[in-house]
């Protein structure tokens, strides 16, 4: 299986770089796995929701020009369908089997992911109520993917 995490922005912080490498190591026995970040757009304080807007459009044409045929995407949002560790195991399991090859998971900027990365994306995914910074959500991600893997395998990682 390919997996590849389509994001917005760089991680800057070496605690989270040094996380990341973890998860990327831990992963290579299970998966392709390929992560690639689109530029951000930055942010004027006290924006418009109009600008907002514009920004969130500029990232998603940046996210979207990424985007490969024969792909199923995941986006990362507040509003998509929760799930547990385990359910996500079986939807990555599930999609395997179903003869998927390539799954992308899309995580966006600050300000989120515009209507028409959304559109685009097979399934939305929430990992909370909560808002996480994206440098953060990368990590979590990671985590919860090696975890799936670990629940498919039967491995004792999850509990």
């Amino acid at each position: 299986m390919k997996i590849t995490i389509l994001c917005v922005g760089k991680i800057k912080e070496k605690f989270f770089s040094d996380a990341i490498a973890e998860y990327v190591k831990r992963l290579s026995r299970y998966c392709n796995l390929e992560i690639i970040e689109v530029q951000d757009e930055k942010t004027p304080d006290g924006a418009s929701e109009a600008i907002e807007q514009k920004i969130k459009e500029k990232e998603g044409e940046r996210l979207l020009s990424k985007f490969k045929d024969g792909c199923y995407y995941i986006a990362l949002a507040i509003k998509g369908k929760k799930l547990s560790s385990e359910e996500l195991a079986s939807t990555l399991e599930e999609l395997g089997t179903r003869g998927v090859g390539h799954i992308g998971f899309i995580i966006g900027g600050s300000l989120g992911l515009s209507d028409e990365v959304l559109k685009k994306c097979d399934m939305q995914l929430s990992f909370s109520d909560m808002t996480f910074p994206h440098q953060l959500m990368r990590v979590i991600l990671l985590e919860q993917i090696y975890r799936s893997y670990r629940i498919i395998s039967g491995a004792p990682y999850h509990k």
